[in-house]
């Protein structure tokens, strides 16, 4: 049995079961909940800047189950993608139709667990970009609004993470260090202490949606949010995922730290292309209002004038 302990912080060891309750024979994972309180409070936040952005109530509900089932799918992909072999997917040794059916059933197998955020978020971008072009709204505008519904949803998943004693970084003596250890009854055979990368990645992505809803009415382009996420998260992660142990891998190189640098650059360049964008639009505007303010007011004079000059024609009329 797991225990966990934060000895530097004077907390004791204890032991949280990752099934939170069973109904018709089904666990119910500590993890699935947090999700689901995790989607449900997006939602509720992408309803308030639905507001703000000027998109219907209704039509933000409909992004969310899109965007929602898109990204389970996505998510399950990218993990079993990149985890082909290690966990064999492929069956090979039954019949046809056997193998055809076990490995189906091994890639959408999401109640097994397995799923990566970046597969989510990139099946998430894409689905609400095609929705966006199908209910004719800015597809940027809704980027903005997923920027922050997403950290919602990292940050609250995380802490399944930590039920399932997941996503942990490699050993350390810090003060806040976590321990892990194996055993009952408080005999330990196994112990180690280790970076709680779970609780970093959950308090920097609560700084980024922070700092992102207290700047989001002051955003001077559409996109802009949209390039905080990718610039916050994408360099969080580059970051995060150096110290874990648990990485998906390519060779030698971890697929979540190229994905979290290359999300920093494109935030970076997309920030700036978007910014110069909306500089030149209202240098422009300002160029052509006040010329058309002068025009109109040159016109409001004119006949100013032509009135004055016809009433005092009118007071001399009725002098003579």
């Amino acid at each position: 049995m797991e225990y966990l302990s934060f000895p530097g912080l004077g907390i004791e060891p204890f032991h949280i079961d990752n099934v939170a309750f069973t109904i018709f024979g089904r666990d119910v994972a500590w993890y699935g909940i947090l999700i689901t309180v995790g989607m449900i409070l997006a939602i509720v936040c992408g309803l308030r800047l639905a507001k703000i952005e000027g998109i219907k109530s209704d039509d933000l509900i409909d992004l969310a189950l899109c965007v929602i089932i898109c990204g389970v799918i996505g998510a399950r992909a990218y993990y079993v993608i990149f985890t082909w072999d290690e966990y064999d997917y492929l069956v090979t040794n039954k019949s046809f139709f056997v193998n055809v059916y076990k490995t189906i059933y091994n890639c959408i197998a999401v109640w097994e667990g397995g799923l990566a955020i970046y597969g989510g978020i990139i099946a998430g971008l894409v689905s609400s970009y095609v929705f966006a072009r199908i209910k004719k709204i800015k597809f940027l505008k809704i980027f903005d609004i997923l920027a922050a519904c997403v950290l919602i949803g990292q940050i609250i998943g995380r802490w399944g993470n930590f039920i399932n004693v997941e996503a942990y970084g490699a050993e350390t003596t810090l003060p806040w260090r976590m321990g892990i250890l194996y055993g009952a009854d408080g005999v330990w055979y196994m112990e180690q202490y280790v970076h709680p990368t779970f609780l970093y990645e959950s308090m920097w992505n609560l700084i980024g949606l922070i700092i992102i809803l207290s700047i989001y009415k002051k955003k001077k382009t559409d996109g802009q949010i949209f390039c905080c996420y990718l610039i916050w998260y994408g360099f969080g992660r580059m970051l995060i995922e150096g110290l874990r142990t648990d990485s998906l891998m390519i060779g030698s190189l971890r697929v979540s730290q190229l994905v979290g640098a290359a999300s920093l650059l494109v935030g970076v360049v997309l920030m700036i292309v978007f910014l110069k964008k909306a500089k030149i639009s209202k240098a422009e505007d300002v160029e052509y209002v006040p010329i058309y303010e002068s025009v109109s007011e040159q016109e409001n004079k004119n006949a100013a004038d032509e009135e004055t000059e016809s009433e005092a024609k009118t007071n001399k009329f009725q002098e003579d």
